[in-house]
């Protein structure tokens, strides 16, 4: 009987780590998009494809 509430509590962490995992990739790019709409001047070819990649990614969540 402890040993299943051990497996339960061990599930109940583990899937609120990876909730954090998630919560933390996506501020991580909402911080690089913010950087890269705040940059002055034009954007290189690869940071406007990133940027637009990012607005869908972030857009289609």
């Amino acid at each position: 009987m402890d040993e299943g509430k051990k497996m339960s509590q061990f599930h109940t962490m583990w899937s609120l780590k990876q909730q954090d995992l998630v919560f933390k990739e996506r501020l991580s790019k909402n911080k690089l998009l913010d950087s890269l709409i705040a940059k002055k001047g034009p954007l290189a070819d690869e940071e406007e494809a990133l940027k637009k990649k990012l607005i869908n990614e972030l857009m289609s969540n």
